[in-house]
């Protein structure tokens, strides 16, 4: 039992909290949906591309029949976690949210695709603890002076104005990470082929049923 599994057990002992048992196993799930669930976890700088990377995987991979889902930095801010700041403190706990988020929807079956910054390798780690096998690490990587140039909100615009403090990149750290299952290069790919790349991941790690598959 992991670490993370053992503080569950003892919050959930300690708050009279029972393990729910589902019926439908999430191999059954699987069956049902031709691929397995699972969180393909994309990281990197604000302006890299992950969200656009994100919702065009989304809208492939429903296009081929498979059930996945995006969670994203804005829509999961805007509600599940809109009492949240930017402090490193408050930065980990939205991930924690998330992560328990995420491997609700892979155990149901559905290939979640996260974009968050998740800019500590610490809270990355966890994310991985708290999903398990099925987590995927996604390293979508622009240089800074990519990312600034992009500027799609004017985010960078503002932070170099002073106007939003602790932005990462410019006034808060971003770790990359040192060993993910993917790297897409998004300062060289154009962002088809960058969700094309993606695709070819998802076959090879996800799939089940040769129908999900493209044809040649």
């Amino acid at each position: 039992m992991s670490e993370h599994d053992k503080k569950r057990a003892a919050y959930a002992a300690k708050r009279n909290i029972y393990t729910v048992e589902h019926p439908v196993s999430p191999q059954d799930h699987w069956t049902r949906t031709g691929h397995k669930g699972g969180v393909l976890w994309l990281t990197g700088l604000s302006g890299s591309g992950k969200s656009t990377l994100g919702l065009g995987l989304e809208n492939a991979l429903h296009g081929l029949g498979y059930q996945a889902y995006v969670l994203d930095g804005d829509n999961v801010r805007a509600g599940l976690n809109n009492d949240l700041g930017f402090s490193p403190e408050h930065r980990s706990e939205n991930i924690r949210r998330i992560s328990e988020v995420a491997a609700l929807f892979a155990q149901s079956g559905t290939l979640v695709v996260t974009a968050f910054i998740s800019p500590y390798q610490s809270d990355r780690d966890m994310a991985r603890e708290i999903i398990g096998e099925g987590f995927h690490e996604v390293f979508v990587h622009a240089s800074l002076e990519t990312c600034e140039e992009r500027d799609p909100k004017g985010l960078y615009k503002r932070a170099r104005a002073g106007e939003i403090p602790e932005f990462t990149g410019i006034s808060a750290p971003y770790e990359a990470p040192q060993k993910p299952e993917l790297l897409v290069d998004t300062g060289t790919l154009a962002i088809d082929d960058g969700v094309h790349f993606l695709l070819d991941y998802v076959e090879d790690s996800f799939t089940l049923h040769s129908s999900l598959i493209r044809a040649a």
